[in-house]
């Protein structure tokens, strides 16, 4: 896939410009920059920081695959492709995302009123196969994606911790919680996008019938 410059909801939605739908993004159009803005700042910067362009790509499809949003899987995959060790990244990060394949969410809540809605299920870890191809760092972080994704009720400092153990930086963990909440955020809109798509072309042949 290839951005060229486009908008990325935009151009992961299949929105054409002149369209109905751009028409109707058009009318928010601080919404629109805004989320243009948090791509940019999470996947190109000026500056990466502590966390390399191949972590947040493979974070990206990892948490696009879990949440099975094909086509943005397939957009942060084909980034990660153009990394150094890009191929093996991209296999490792395909066979975690079967392997961590869930429905949720689930976990338990700390003991209390909310704990009758507690509800068991799996805790996701990265393989040995796939440990041994991942440096610890980019092991936890998807150790601690699936934990966002489908365990959030169990989310805790000694979570944080592994991160830390692993040789995250303070700041670089923050960077990793705010893409994960982006591509949340992002999946959202682009499905909803695309349920409108398919609504109206079925209006249209309607019409033409």
């Amino acid at each position: 896939m290839t951005l060229q410059n486009r908008d990325i909801i935009d151009f992961l939605a299949g929105i054409e410009p002149g369209s109905r739908l751009d028409g109707l993004r058009e009318q928010r159009p601080e919404t629109r920059l805004n989320a243009q803005k948090s791509y940019e700042a999470l996947f190109e910067p000026e500056h990466w920081g502590s966390v390399t362009p191949a972590e947040r790509f493979a974070a990206a499809a990892f948490v696009a695959g879990l949440h099975k949003a094909t086509a943005i899987r397939s957009y942060y995959s084909s980034k990660l492709q153009d990394e150094p060790h890009g191929s093996a990244l991209v296999a490792v990060i395909d066979a975690e995302i079967d392997r961590g394949n869930a429905h949720g969410p689930y976990g338990h809540y700390p003991a209390g009123p909310l704990s009758r809605e507690d509800k068991p299920g799996f805790v996701y870890e990265v393989s040995g196969e796939s440990r041994n191809l991942l440096d610890p760092k980019l092991s936890a972080a998807l150790e601690h994606i699936h934990l966002l994704v489908f365990r959030p009720r169990e989310a805790s400092a000694g979570a944080l911790q592994k991160l830390l153990d692993a040789g995250w930086t303070t700041t670089g963990i923050v960077t990793l919680s705010q893409l994960v909440a982006f591509l949340a955020f992002q999946i959202r809109v682009v499905t909803g996008l695309k349920a409108l798509t398919a609504s109206s072309a079925a209006i249209g042949k309607v019409a033409q019938a």
